[in-house]
């Protein structure tokens, strides 16, 4: 039997008001100027002056520059800000966009290059050399788990193309995990970030690379999305739904460690090419992937109907998937939210590229990716 190395990430304060314990925790560790690192829309809106009001004693500062998918020039202007603030520490804020750039805000305000010369695939990888600024992150949404990651995905400007900066380094040393953060989320926002969850729960489990660790926190993120997601967006109020999202975000992107798919792929490619909210991405080609898929590990998908309470079996979980999907208000397929038919070749293009794919449970070829995009348009 061949050696298998496993590694599980950060220290994690989870429940309502944990917000409230950054300011004594900072200060535990010799820190006082924190720069705040958020997107455009979260600055605006009083859920971000309410956490600032708990900093009080800090003389903090914020960068406000992330938006849409997270880009270089972003975390460049990011390590600007820290260096003019003369920060001590950054405090990441946000969702899955805001905290990815969070992640490597210190790296390149402490590393020369360019931050994208720090992604694994550049031709000549820099490597972090340097201890980088201490760094905590408060998720506002529950979808990614960028919070308890180990890498920052950032595109390029020019071609959008995702790049992924990897390293244990850029772990946070300590994740805030308060739901309460989530209540002002839209329905909308709440459903994609949502299905995000729960297709990286789905996909770790799917895929064949060997992790049982990984295997136990997928199946049970998707058992508890698949309980919670749906009274989320309906009652965004209903802190206990809103509790066990942000758990099962987290779960997902631990578990996803293991590797994901080929609905990853999709969803990136969808993201360089259209724009598309990554969650929504996911969820609109989950089903499509998954069902051709199924006949690779059919055992797999009778265990997902098994902890999604879903009766029929392994046979009805992708119909179960899909009502789920209409349930919180994603419908049509890839052409109602403005993805063209022209647009498949360059698709098909970025998604074979993408590494995500290579731990399928099913190969998947140009060809493959063709067909895909085109069912789900």
């Amino acid at each position: 039997m061949s050696i298998a190395n496993f590694s599980f990430p950060t220290a994690i304060r989870f429940g309502v008001g944990a917000r409230k314990l950054v300011a004594d925790h900072l200060r535990q560790h010799g820190l006082s100027r924190p720069l705040i690192v958020t997107d455009r829309a979260l600055a605006a809106l009083p859920v971000l002056a309410e956490f600032r009001s708990h900093l009080a004693g800090l003389d903090v500062a914020v960068y406000a520059g992330v938006f849409g998918n997270p880009t270089a020039s972003q975390v460049m202007a990011g390590a600007e800000a820290f260096r003019a603030h003369r920060a001590d520490c950054v405090i990441g804020f946000g969702g899955g966009a805001a905290l990815d750039v969070a992640k490597v805000v210190g790296l390149s305000a402490t590393h020369e290059g360019h931050i994208l010369e720090y992604a694994w695939d550049h031709p000549q990888v820099r490597a972090i050399a340097k201890e980088l600024p201490y760094f905590v992150a408060l998720p506002t949404t529950s979808g990614t788990g960028s919070e308890v990651g180990r890498s920052s995905v950032i595109s390029e400007d020019d071609t959008h193309l995702k790049r992924i900066i990897f390293s244990p380094k850029v772990l946070a040393r300590t994740v805030f995990a308060d739901p309460e953060l989530t209540l002002a989320l839209p329905a909308a926002v709440t459903a994609a970030t949502g299905m995000d969850a729960l297709t990286h729960n789905i996909e770790s489990y799917l895929s064949p690379a060997y992790h049982p660790l990984c295997d136990g926190i997928a199946l049970e993120g998707t058992r508890i999305a698949a309980r919670a997601l749906v009274t989320a967006v309906q009652q965004p109020g209903n802190l206990a739904a809103r509790s066990d999202m942000m758990m099962a975000s987290m779960m997902g992107a631990i578990a996803f460690q293991k590797d994901l798919g080929a609905v990853h792929s999709c969803a990136h490619a969808l993201g360089a090419v259209c724009d598309l909210h990554h969650g929504l991405a996911n969820a609109l080609m989950i089903d499509t992937v998954l069902a051709w898929n199924q006949e690779a590990v059919p055992q797999k998908f009778e265990e997902l109907a098994h902890v999604c309470g879903v009766q029929g079996g392994g046979e009805e979980f992708i119909p179960w998937l899909r009502m789920k999907k209409a349930r919180v208000g994603i419908t049509g397929g890839l052409a109602e939210h403005g993805v063209r038919r022209e647009q498949i070749p360059r698709l098909v293009e970025i998604a074979v590229a993408d590494i995500c794919h290579q731990t399928n449970p099913r190969p998947v070829l140009a060809a493959d990716f063709e067909r895909l995009f085109t069912q789900a348009l």
